[in-house]
């Protein structure tokens, strides 16, 4: 059984704790794009357009053997197949809304004898679906 402890963050049913399932970089990136319009004889105006993409990426590392985590990254996964949005909140209970899942990255490496990795780095790539 993984050890548990506090909730930082949750992605729909998947919480990341502070030992198992967990992260170590939060990275938000907001595109809000200006329009460039062309004027007769000045600088070229700028109107803002409005914000284009709000994306969320989240990285950490699951060690299976010591503190399990692995499952929820597959269920991840699983949600990223079957196209379904997760709500993403954070501890302090901040809701960020409801995100498409992007992309799902692992690389494992110390490998065992089995085949199986002794830890998997992974990264998830959210895209918010609608304005706050």
């Amino acid at each position: 059984m993984a050890a548990q402890g506090p909730t930082p963050m949750a992605l729909g049913g998947f919480a990341f704790r502070a030992l198992g399932f967990s992260f170590n970089t939060q990275e938000i990136d907001l595109d809000t794009p200006w329009a460039e319009i062309e004027v007769c004889y000045r600088l070229t105006a700028l109107q803002w357009t409005g914000p284009r993409d709000d994306r969320f990426a989240i990285k950490g590392i699951v060690f299976e053997e010591e503190f399990g985590g692995l499952s929820s990254l597959e269920g991840i996964r699983a949600s990223a197949k079957s196209g379904t949005p997760l709500m993403l909140v954070t501890f302090s209970g901040k809701v960020h809304g409801r995100h498409a899942i992007q992309r799902v990255s692992q690389e494992r490496d110390a490998i065992r004898y089995d085949g199986l990795a002794r830890r998997t780095s992974y990264s998830i790539e959210l895209r918010r679906l609608e304005a706050l």
